[in-house]
């Protein structure tokens, strides 16, 4: 369990506002005072010159360094530069930008004020180098036992640090050669392919050049430029001069996490996208310091300059007393402890603060700014009332609750999670059939839904729960259903309140049940189902209808098998586009037009031509698909016309086949439209089955593949008889879209 961390105790009266100030305006300070630590050293060498030049007291060789500034125009650390260089010889950088020997001295007074390594090379890099366009600059020191150690860079990275830590004798390549030979190297295009270099490219200009000391080469320096280089003598010269400043860099103290805070940890923390500390207190220091910082918490912390080798309270002062408990509360426990958010005086907020305990004197921390807006969602996610996930694995049977779904339907925590389908005697009495819906869409449907029920739970409380859920498909098959339980129980309402509110909805429920019944009942009145197989002349047929699954179960789609006389007989399939009682209606006119017009002895292309017509006159323009046949037994041959339906199947001999329609235009799109008729010799034993689009339609599949569905099912059924293949056919089939449907089967007879 993690331990809260509270607010610190006072330990006198003084306003923590004000130590707060404090704090910040001395580290300001301290900010300023490095900067210009090196510029103070230029202008106390310079001093001195003139002390012994002029033979002056120092105050007076001040006063004479400030003329020269005045009569010059130059700045004061440009003018101390001059009377050094002058003293102690112009570096040798002949060729280079005038420039160039102020550059080099105020170089060599920046590396000298630096109080580590780490500081020292960036001063190589930034007062030295940077005006050629380096990016990196690596130093290394050559041990006792001819090894070459890393003791500083600037402008690499952690990781490649930790990688170029170490560099054994027996390896070859320009930094051996450098060191054995103290020879230069320059590499315009990058080093050789069998002897890779730090640096920002493979292809990045580098200079490898020997550091002298006392004669012998006791390190080596390495230059990375952005991108290939070009070494014309002047940048030559300047990089060979600074080098002879930077051998200083390998007497000076080294960084507390090694060459610019570079260690494996180090390299971890860099990679993460939350702001890390590594906390180090020595055995006997009184307070903790900041060994690293990655690049998030170095932006954090912008206000302080190099926050490596401060203590926390110059670096988070707003913070320092609350982190240090943590950590502390994490040593004791020798395990990680965290703190949801952590408030400091000046307003801002250290969130999803955790400590990490690595061993005596060391410890990471890490945070997230209370302005991060990827930990505002989780957070708002937080406060809703009881949201748990479950998941139910269909194949394997497994289910997973998360902690709060046991919270939600009382069960003990050390208890199996219950199923989604075992939920049912929890669910109250009244919501069961809500219940079934919603596991009825989960896998019939294949479909997302939600349901709101009470679940009565064991302690005998009562609680409504919003269930919302999507299944997972694989192929046609659902195989797990994953989703929220969400315990919408009004705190703040008495119980009669609750359940008023919810015989309301239960109401409201029953009569959209009653009216779903309704229009189902005027749905049939208006195409009723065929319940028997119908004997015409020559066919044996049977016809099935299925509702849209919506509210308004009453839709477009029709069906027609109508003996005209003489031994013709008439069969049709139609879908008017849309749902409800404009289709409906759209529908029965098409459908009784149809009947009246068969009885002219016009063919099936005269017919469906005055269809047309019909259905450009009724309100609405409704638009329609369908298929008009007319059969002649004595014959045995199908005339028929297709507008803009979906091909006929034919069963013959076991073997399923598309008659393919025409391509002519729906019902009521155009006027005066010609239709072609087809004529199909059929043969006894033949079975023709017609349907809608609602039979072999599929979500986010082609038509055709719910076509080649429908074809193999006919074929599994080529014994069975007429009611056994349109009862199977209708429900084997399912769709998953709210759409109606139709199906007639014909089976030729002698």
């Amino acid at each position: 369990m993690d331990e809260p961390v509270g607010e610190p105790d006072p330990a006198s009266g003084t306003d923590p506002g004000a130590l707060l100030r404090a704090v910040r305006a001395l580290t300001a300070e301290l900010a300023e005072l490095q900067a210009d630590c090196a510029d103070r050293h230029l202008l106390d060498l310079a001093t001195g010159v003139l002390v012994a030049q002029l033979s002056v007291p120092p105050a007076d060789a001040a006063d004479h360094l400030r003329r020269l500034v005045a009569q010059t125009g130059l700045g004061t650390p440009d003018v101390a530069a001059d009377v050094v260089n002058a003293a102690a010889g112009t570096p040798s950088v002949a060729g280079a930008d005038p420039a160039a020997p102020r550059r080099l001295r105020r170089t060599d007074a920046a590396v000298a004020a630096a109080t580590t390594a780490g500081q020292a090379a960036a001063a190589l890099l930034d007062a030295g180098l940077g005006h050629l366009g380096v990016r990196e600059v690596w130093l290394w020191r050559r041990t006792a036992t001819d090894c070459l150690q890393l003791a500083a860079q600037a402008g690499g990275s952690v990781l490649a640090s930790t990688h170029w830590q170490w560099l054994l004798p027996q390896l070859g390549g320009p930094l051996r050669a450098a060191l054995d030979h103290g020879e230069a190297r320059w590499l315009p295009d990058g080093p050789p392919p069998d002897h890779p270099l730090p640096g920002p490219a493979p292809d990045a200009g580098r200079a490898v050049l020997p550091l002298r000391r006392k004669g012998s080469v006791a390190g080596v320096l390495l230059v990375c430029w952005p991108g290939p280089a070009v070494f014309d003598p002047p940048v030559v010269r300047t990089v060979e001069a600074v080098a002879d400043t930077a051998a200083v860099v390998l007497d000076a103290d080294p960084d507390p996490e090694g060459p610019g805070g570079a260690s494996a940890l180090g390299a971890l923390l860099d990679c993460l996208g939350e702001a890390a500390l590594v906390l180090l207190r020595p055995e006997g220091a009184p307070d903790w310091s900041v060994g690293h910082a990655n690049p998030v918490a170095a932006r954090q912390l912008a206000e302080v300059p190099r926050p490596v080798g401060r203590v926390l309270a110059e670096v988070l002062p707003a913070h320092c007393a609350e982190l240090a408990r943590l950590v502390e509360q994490a040593r004791a426990a020798a395990a990680p402890r965290r703190a949801d958010r952590l408030s400091g005086r000046d307003g801002a907020a250290l969130v999803d603060v955790r400590a990490l305990p690595l061993g005596p004197g060391r410890c990471v921390v890490l945070w997230h700014p209370s302005d991060d807006p990827s930990r505002l969602l989780p957070r708002a996610l937080d406060r809703l009332d009881l949201l748990a996930l479950f998941e139910e694995d269909l194949v394997s049977g497994v289910s997973r609750w998360t902690e709060r779904a046991y919270e939600v339907f009382g069960v003990e925590r050390d208890a199996p999670p219950v199923p989604l389908w075992d939920l049912m005697p929890r669910i109250h009495p009244d919501d069961k059939d809500g219940m079934s819906r919603l596991l009825e869409r989960l896998t019939v449907h294949q479909e997302g839904a939600q349901a709101l029920v009470r679940v009565v739970r064991g302690d005998g409380g009562l609680r409504h729960v919003r269930i919302s859920a999507e299944p997972l498909l694989k192929g046609a098959v659902t195989v797990a259903v994953t989703g929220v339980f969400q315990d919408v129980s009004d705190r703040y309402r008495t119980e009669l309140a609750l359940g008023a509110s919810f015989d309301q909805l239960t109401a409201m429920e029953a009569q959209a049940a009653a009216r779903r019944q309704f229009v189902r009942q005027l749905q049939q009145a208006i195409v009723p189902e065929v319940p028997d197989s119908l004997s015409l002349p020559g066919l044996l047929a049977g016809a099935r209808y299925r509702p849209a699954a919506q509210d308004y179960m009453v839709g477009g789609d029709w069906y027609d098998v109508l003996h005209l006389g003489g031994g013709r007989v008439l069969l049709a399939v139609g879908d008017i586009a849309g749902h409800g009682i404009e289709s409906a209606t759209a529908m029965v006119a098409l459908r009784n037009a149809l009947r009246g017009l068969a009885f002219t002895g016009a063919g099936a292309a005269q017919l469906m031509s005055w269809l047309n017509d019909v259905a450009l006159a009724a309100p609405g323009h409704p638009t329609a698909t369908a298929v008009c046949a007319l059969y002649e037994p004595r014959e045995r041959v199908l005339r028929w016309a297709s507008a803009g339906h979906p091909p006929l199947v034919l069963l013959r001999e076991g073997r399923a086949s598309r008659l393919e329609p025409p391509h002519d235009v729906l019902l009521g799109a155009v006027p005066s439209v010609s239709y072609t008729e087809t004529a199909t010799a059929l043969r006894p034993g033949d079975l023709l089955v017609l349907y809608t689009d609602g039979l072999v339609e599929r979500r986010h599949s082609p038509l055709d593949e719910g076509v080649a569905l429908l074809m193999a099912a006919v074929e599994q059924l080529a014994d069975a008889g007429i009611e056994e293949q349109a009862d199977r056919l209708l429900t084997g089939t399912r769709q998953n879209t709210d759409d109606d449907t139709s199906l007639v089967l014909v089976r030729v007879v002698e």
